[in-house]
């Protein structure tokens, strides 16, 4: 279901009108909404769960994928500005915890109400994120994407095997990555409100998280967290993961490691 003047952006598994507060997720470098239904099962019941679709996918399939990273986060700012009118947590993983900060940053310069809570996961901290040799690059072959997307949990083998599904799964991910290599974080931009690090035990080049980077730019409080698994956790983990952080304060300074 969609909701909103820009109707498809905002996808709600499970709408919950009368809840009380709102958890936003926005998505990793080639994904879409999908990775976070499951998560209608794991917040609570006082939680309206929704997800922000880029353009180029799923239900907004149709409308051109994002020309630079500037038009990805105003396209994020609009949708979310739509779920202001209650508390909210922001969320986003990998790519995500980019949009997500940026996203927060933005809603404040335009006097948006901001979240009450910042979530980023398994992302580097974005002043400290640079282009990489071992990262995949818009102008990699399709093959080369394919088998990244393969070794880190991107793509399944029925999507690998189905040429029309990987050739859309290729174009979403060049694109994306297109987008991605044109961010430049704006030095002074802060995190103003509560900031929760989450990322994998096992996360691997080339996703290196570093907590004093995180914390480095959150002026609300920090909190960091290292959960079972990669990149994307265990699938467990995952499924579960809105219970990891929703209903609990940050607390200035607090780290620590969450089974």
């Amino acid at each position: 279901m969609q909701t909103g003047s820009s109707a498809a952006a905002v996808f709600r598994p499970r709408p919950r009108p009368r809840a009380d507060r709102v958890l936003v997720c926005l998505s990793y470098c080639g994904g879409g909404t999908a990775p976070f239904r499951q998560w209608a099962e794991a917040v609570p019941e006082d939680v309206d769960l929704a997800l922000i679709c880029y353009p180029g996918r799923e239900a907004r399939f149709g409308v051109p994928f994002a020309r630079d990273w500037v038009a990805l986060r105003d396209d994020a700012v609009e949708a979310v500005r739509g779920l202001a009118d209650r508390p909210y947590t922001l969320f986003g993983h990998s790519m995500g915890s980019w949009v997500a900060f940026e996203v927060a940053a933005q809603l404040e310069r335009l006097g948006v109400a901001p979240p009450t809570e910042l979530v980023v996961s398994g992302g580097t901290a974005p002043h400290k994120r640079e282009l990489r040799d071992d990262v995949p690059r818009s102008s990699d072959s399709d093959d080369a994407l394919v088998a990244w997307m393969r070794e880190f949990g991107q793509m399944s083998p029925v999507v690998a095997n189905e040429p029309e599904l990987r050739r859309m799964a290729v174009e979403l991910l060049r694109a994306d990555l297109g987008v991605s290599e044109s961010y430049r974080y704006a030095r002074g931009t802060r995190a103003r409100v509560p900031l929760r690090l989450l990322y994998g035990t096992r996360d691997a080049e080339p996703f290196p998280v570093v907590e004093q980077d995180w914390k480095s730019l959150a002026d609300g409080g920090f909190e960091a967290h290292q959960l079972p698994g990669g990149h994307f956790y265990e699938t467990d983990v995952w499924a579960g993961l809105p219970r990891r952080f929703l209903g609990s304060a940050v607390e200035a300074g607090r780290s620590g490691t969450l089974s």
